[in-house]
C-alpha cells in the first residue's frame, strides 16, 4: 500500500535533513553497508587527538568514520595531512551518534560527559590511558590493534619502535649526557613523563629529576641555567617567538648557555601522544645527538 501524502512529505523532510547533516560533516551517505562493515571489520570514530593517530596508523581507511577536531592540527597531529581525508568531528556526542559507529575510541581525559552520553546511548566506547612510558605506548598500540582487528599491524609498529629505541641507545651511549626538556614559559617534563621514558630508553638522563619535578612543572630561568644540563630539548628552534610563552626559550641567558649546538630539537607532534610516532621521535633524537656531538 503506497504511503499517504503526509507520510511521504515527512519522509522527504527527514531524508533531506539527513543529507544536509551528512554534507555539513563532509560524510559520504551510504544507504548500503559500508565496505569495512561488509568485510566484518568495525567502523570506528575517534574523539581524542591521540586515539586519532593510533587509529590512522592501524585501521583501514574505510574503517575510520571520523576524527577529533585536532586531528588536522599540524602542530599536534603526527599525520595531519592524512587526517584531511577523513571527516572532522566537532568533539560533541551528537555527530558521533549520527554516524552510529561500532566503536568509539577516546582518551581517559576526553570530556567525561561526552563519553558517558555515548555509553548511555548504547555505543561501545573504548578508553585509552595517557601514555607515561614507552611500555604504555606499546600497550596502547596493542589495544588499538585489537580494536581495529589488525593485531599484525600493531606488532609491526612495536617492532619498529624497538628498533628505533636500539638505534637511539647506540648513539646516546657514547657519553653520559643529561638532558632537560623545556617548553613554553619554562615548563619542564618531569621524571615520570613520557619524555623522560623516551630519554631513559635511549640511555640519557632526564635532568628534571634533580629539580624534584615528578610529572611536569614550571622551572625558573635561574633553576634551568643552574642545573647545567648538557643539552636542553625543545620542540622548535626557529629563533622567532610567536608570543610571550615561547619567548622564554629566546631569553638571552638561555641563548648564551644553550645555543643551537646545545639544543636538541624534536617537534611537539612527535612526543605529545603515545603511539607509532615515538619511533620517529627516537630517530630524530639519534640524528640530533649526532649533530650536537660534532
Amino acid at each position: 500500500m503506497p504511503p499517504s501524502a503526509p507520510k511521504r512529505e515527512r519522509y522527504q523532510r527527514a531524508l533531506g535533513a539527513l543529507l544536509l547533516l551528512a554534507a555539513s560533516l563532509s560524510l559520504p551517505l551510504c544507504l548500503g553497508a559500508p565496505p569495512a562493515h561488509a568485510a566484518g571489520l568495525p567502523r570506528i570514530a575517534s574523539i581524542n587527538a591521540c586515539t586519532d593517530q593510533l587509529l590512522m596508523a592501524l585501521a583501514d581507511p574505510e574503517q575510520i568514520l571520523g576524527l577529533s577536531p585536532y586531528a588536522r592540527d599540524p602542530a599536534r597531529s603526527w599525520d595531519a595531512a592524512k587526517a584531511r581525508q577523513f571527516p572532522q568531528l566537532s568533539g560533541a556526542a551528537e555527530d558521533v551518534l549520527v554516524l552510529a559507529p561500532d566503536v568509539v575510541v577516546a582518551g581517559r581525559f576526553t570530556r567525561l560527559a561526552t563519553r558517558q552520553l555515548l555509553k548511555d546511548k548504547g555505543l561501545h566506547v573504548v578508553e585509552f590511558d595517557v601514555a607515561r612510558s614507552l611500555d604504555d605506548v606499546k600497550k596502547s598500540i596493542r589495544q588499538m590493534g585489537e580494536v581495529t582487528q589488525h593485531p599484525d599491524r600493531a606488532t609491526a609498529e612495536i617492532n619498529r619502535l624497538d628498533k628505533a629505541i636500539a638505534h637511539a641507545h647506540d648513539v646516546a651511549s657514547r657519553k653520559p649526557w643529561r638532558v632537560l626538556a623545556v617548553s613554553r614559559r619554562g615548563w619542564v617534563s618531569g621524571r615520570d613523563s613520557l619524555t623522560s621514558s623516551l630519554l631513559a630508553n635511549a640511555g640519557l638522563a632526564n635532568a628534571a629529576g634533580d629539580l624534584g619535578i615528578k610529572s611536569g612543572g614550571f622551572a625558573s630561568l635561574e633553576a634551568i641555567v643552574g642545573l647545567k644540563p648538557d643539552f636542553i630539548m625543545v620542540s622548535e628552534d626557529s629563533g622567532f617567538a610567536e608570543d610571550e610563552g615561547s619567548a622564554f626559550l629566546l631569553h638571552p641567558a638561555l641563548e648564551r648557555f644553550y645555543p643551537a649546538s646545545k639544543r636538541i630539537v624534536i617537534p611537539e607532534r612527535l612526543t605529545v601522544c603515545g603511539g607509532p610516532m615515538l619511533a620517529e621521535a627516537l630517530e630524530r633524537l639519534a640524528s640530533e645527538l649526532e649533530r650536537v656531538d660534532h
